[in-house]
């Protein structure tokens, strides 16, 4: 049936009257489209007629024996189209006067003078959260943060493990779960977390959720009011600023130094209810907290009653030296919430983390993760717990470890023997990307822009504060990239940049 747009006015209307629907319906029923019966066709017509305002409100149609002989159709047909409209409420009867259009959706155009009091769309709310979920599509390739190398991830081994716990998945975990996760993951991750990271926990402590990022969006929800302080590392993870902005949080940006979220910088105000850290590996600039700080932070959470949020998404990866112990197995009994990721680990469309709870919250956290989000898949993380329980994960790990050191270590010094000192790189002791300062007139985004027209992501340093810039970078992440390909779009930035600090003089 050809599209109603557009086909039919007469003497300027944009209406259909009653006596026109039997001359437009002449050119557009169909008799040879055996797929789809005559009488749906005509209710189709009259449908779309009705919901797109050609038809207005209050017009009379046709009476069925009319409209029947016209057409040179069964009064059965046109009858059982009217009747789906009238059942569906597009058509209404009035007693004695006949059949009508129902006054739902005729078109109206307001006048310069009067416009409209209210318009359908986000709310002042949504637009905020859509500006903070502004992420570039396909994430991949150089230099995309955050992502792990997958080519090199044993899909072989875990789609076995997949496919055997698939197989013999129980009954119950088809139905909806509710405890908090898989014991076995539970049991695994405990004795996982304790000797990669220093993390002390229960089984019982462990809440599975679907992603970090999850997690951090329940904790604000469960430990904080709309309005409520938060006190967030700047520059820092965006992820979290949408995270605890999507609650209704005020985000306060507190200054990260040589060792991490500075509790000096902060600026005057109400006692935050949440500190929001990532303390061994800090995102983005890479500094690791030390000792002194993260006991001070601690004694400050006890003593002012507010929570620390310990992200912990990449420490397993650090090259200099084992990996550091987390700030949540410096107090058990402490007021710290951990929270961990697969996605860097293993790969991220495996959409798994953890948290680590102090005891006191686990009932309502574990309630409240079912409710809003629902547990995942048991056979998956069956999967998993079997992945870590065979030494699969460790083994993986330990090979990330030597591999992701000798990609940094050819973009480093692709950016150094082109940039020299014009180019400043953090330290990269640990995790998946590095970030580089850019020297003082370089405009960050408009050199991402550039790199984008070269299918490179450079991430802007700017994206990850809050408060005002001291100074431009890139975040630029190394770890997924084939060495290959590393090289050549090193080079490539290493153009881009040599163009930024030594522009062509105009013509």
């Amino acid at each position: 049936m050809a599209p109603l747009k557009n086909q039919f006015s007469h003497s300027g209307e944009n209406h259909l009257s009653g006596d026109w629907i039997v001359d437009a319906l002449l050119g557009h029923l169909d008799r040879h489209k055996l797929a789809q019966p005559l009488h749906r066709q005509l209710y189709a017509w009259l449908w779309e007629a009705i919901r797109s305002g050609r038809l207005a409100g209050g017009t009379a149609v046709p009476p069925s024996r009319r409209l029947a002989e016209t057409l040179q159709l069964g009064r059965n047909t046109v009858l059982a189209a009217y009747e789906q409209l009238l059942a569906e409420g597009y058509l209404v009867t009035r007693q004695g006067a006949g059949t009508f259009v129902a006054d739902l959706f005729t078109k109206t155009v307001p006048s310069d003078a009067a416009q409209p009091a209210s318009r359908v769309g986000l709310s002042s709310r949504g637009q905020a959260l859509a500006a903070r979920a502004n992420l570039p599509q396909g994430l991949t390739g150089a230099f995309a943060p955050g992502v792990p190398e997958i080519q090199r991830f044993p899909h072989t081994v875990w789609q076995t493990l997949l496919h055997r716990h698939r197989r013999t998945a129980l009954e119950a975990w088809h139905a909806y779960t509710a405890e908090g996760g898989l014991p076995a993951l539970r049991e695994a991750l405990c004795e996982y977390l304790f000797l990669s990271r220093g993390v002390r926990a229960t089984p019982e402590r462990v809440l599975i959720v679907q992603g970090a990022q999850q997690g951090l969006d329940l904790a604000a929800r469960l430990l904080a009011d709309a309005g409520d302080p938060v006190w967030m590392e700047d520059p820092g993870y965006a992820g979290a600023h949408a995270a605890f902005a999507g609650a209704g949080l005020n985000l306060v940006p507190v200054a990260v130094d040589e060792q991490g979220l500075n509790p000096a910088a902060a600026p005057a105000g109400p006692t935050p209810r949440l500190i929001y850290l990532t303390p061994s590996h800090q995102y983005p600039t890479g500094v690791v907290m030390p000792l002194a700080r993260r006991l001070a932070l601690l004694d400050y959470a006890r003593t002012h009653g507010c929570w620390l949020i310990e992200d912990d998404y990449d420490s397993e990866f650090r090259y200099a030296s084992a990996p550091l112990s987390s700030l949540q197995g410096l107090a058990e009994d402490g007021p710290v919430i951990y929270v961990g990721t697969f996605s860097k680990v293993m790969f991220p469309a495996l959409r798994l983390g953890y948290m680590v709870l102090p005891e006191g919250l686990v009932a309502a956290f574990r309630s409240c993760n079912m409710r809003f989000y629902r547990e995942s898949d048991y056979a998956v993380q069956a999967a998993l717990a079997a992945f870590i329980t065979q030494g699969h994960l460790a083994r993986h790990v330990r090979r990330m470890r030597e591999l992701y050191p000798i990609r940094q270590g050819l973009l480093r010094e692709v950016l150094q023997r082109r940039l020299g000192d014009a180019l400043v790189l953090s330290s990269g002791e640990a995790g998946l990307h590095l970030l580089a300062h850019l020297p003082q007139g370089v405009d960050e985004r408009a050199l991402s822009a550039a790199g984008a027209a070269q299918r490179l992501w450079l991430r802007p340093l700017g994206r990850h504060r809050l408060g005002e810039a001291s100074g431009a970078g890139l975040v630029l992440g190394y770890a997924g990239v084939e060495e290959r390909a590393l090289h050549t779009a090193a080079h490539v930035l290493a153009d881009l940049l040599e163009d930024a600090l030594d522009p062509p003089n105009p013509v």
